[in-house]
């Protein structure tokens, strides 16, 4: 099982340690959404640079391009995009559900490649393969996300995606009993099973090592839809889990009260695509949530609006075409410390690619840093004071 060790505890808060066979993630922690195994605008040594401790992937994109297949023979994704350390991957099915020509059945969906109208079907059992191939250190089973925000469809999909589930976990511990590990020029191989459950007589898949797998809670708005399939996901023998469908913090915290009162306390928890707004990582951590990812960051920056204490500003704005001043006089992130607003506004009104790159490295060191600094005020015991100083500056 992956191993999670909790230092602290404030209610449902807690400061802990996710080991991966990459490197050990502190948490709570906001990881990098890396959908097409890059973040953005930015180089990996760019993350590290900003204090990213992890990154997560999306499994739709990568099989679509470049290929699970390639990523493994080039040794996972984190040698593939020279990132080392700990990674994530998500199956794909919020981007796969969304589209407009899906066809869902019991055993799986069939969509069409966006990029060439190639075929393709994804099931539990072929989300787990291509997981593997990629070689994430943690990835998520794959789930249905409901058509609709109604009650019989979210019923509808959270039965389905608890069905998947068991498949998902039976692939994945057949995976796991066949994917050996050995050793060749210190290169990390995997003997590659057939399509028949035999093995190849040489090693042909490369791993990075142990995978672990999130079960994923689902259930929309609804406590008693969320209360059962968190005892359901909790009864399985998962790694983790990975808390899905959550769009807006309205009501989140009873939502993630009722889930992370009931999942286990010694697996790490989750909350997939969530973090743009500020309030939603504070919520997130009291209430019981380790790690977070979410593209918004980095799509507000391309587009010009950029996080301060003061609350988010569109750079564009005419005011600050003559501001010679930092976004943040205490920022310590590449963008702060060497360029004023005046030089971003000019960026952004010229359609300067560095414009991109700058904002990004802003947005993402700040959502990253939140989080450092509410582990740091849980540690301390001044979460309540620090959650109350910050929101109330950052949405006066």
């Amino acid at each position: 099982m992956l191993k999670f060790d909790i230092k602290k505890r404030d209610g449902l808060a807690r400061v802990g340690v996710i080991h991966t066979p990459h490197g050990d993630i502190k948490t709570p922690a906001f990881v990098g959404a890396a959908t097409r195994a890059t973040v953005k605008a930015l180089t990996m040594k760019e993350m590290r640079d900003l204090g990213s401790q992890a990154i997560l992937a999306n499994t739709y994109h990568l099989i679509l391009r470049p290929s699970a297949d390639l990523i493994k023979e080039a040794g996972g994704l984190a040698e593939y995009s020279s990132w080392g350390g700990p990674t994530f991957t998500d199956s794909g099915g919020f981007q796969i559900f969304s589209l407009p020509d899906v066809k869902i059945s019991e055993n799986g969906v069939k969509f069409k490649s966006y990029i060439d109208g190639a075929n393709f079907e994804m099931t539990p059992e072929s989300s787990m393969r291509d997981q593997w191939k990629i070689g994430a250190d943690i990835h998520m089973a794959f789930d249905h996300l409901a058509k609709s925000e109604s009650y019989d469809d979210m019923k509808e999909a959270m039965a389905r995606t608890h069905r998947w589930l068991d498949r998902c976990i039976i692939e994945h511990e057949r995976l796991n009993e066949q994917f050996e590990v050995v050793r060749d020029n210190g290169k990390r191989l995997a003997s590659e099973p057939r399509d028949d459950g035999s093995e190849r007589s040489e090693p042909r898949a490369v791993c990075s090592g142990a995978q672990y797998l999130y079960a994923v809670v689902q259930g929309g708005t609804f406590n008693d839809l969320r209360a059962e399939s968190a005892k359901y996901c909790a009864s399985k023998p998962v790694d983790g889990f990975g808390i899905g469908g959550v769009f807006t913090a309205d009501g989140m915290d009873e939502m993630l009260k009722t889930v992370n009162s009931i999942l286990p306390e010694n697996k790490p928890r989750h909350l997939l695509g969530m973090g743009q707004e500020p309030i939603d990582l504070f919520v997130g951590v009291e209430f019981g949530c380790d790690t977070f990812d979410c593209v918004g960051p980095t799509r507000m920056a391309r587009n010009g609006s950029l996080y301060t204490k003061d609350g988010r500003i569109n750079i564009k704005n005419a005011k600050y075409k003559k501001d010679f001043t930092p976004l943040e006089s205490d920022c310590d992130c590449e963008c702060c410390k060497n360029y004023t607003k005046a030089y971003l506004h000019h960026l952004f009104k010229t359609d300067e690619i560095t414009a991109k790159v700058l904002a990004s490295i802003h947005n993402e060191y700040f959502v990253v840093h939140i989080v450092d600094r509410i582990r740091e005020s849980l540690e301390n015991g001044t979460f309540v004071d620090y959650k109350k100083e910050f929101l109330s500056r950052y949405y006066r």
